[in-house]
């Protein structure tokens, strides 16, 4: 399960968002953004920020 933090940050880089992009929405740094991501990929079952459009989609819908 995803913190709130992970899925905000997981949507926007879905989104397209740079890790430096996401930083500034959120108030957060990059590296704290690049660790989440790094949380949530093996809990989303992928590897690559590639992959992100599918599980949000795929979780937005249900």
């Amino acid at each position: 399960m995803l913190t709130a933090q992970e899925r905000e940050v997981v949507r926007l880089a879905a989104a397209g968002a740079s890790n430096r992009d996401i930083a500034a929405q959120l108030f957060l740094s990059p590296r704290t953004v690049g660790y989440h991501l790094y949380k949530a990929f093996p809990k989303l079952g992928i590897t690559s920020r590639a992959q992100l459009a599918t599980p949000v989609g795929v979780a937005s819908a249900e």
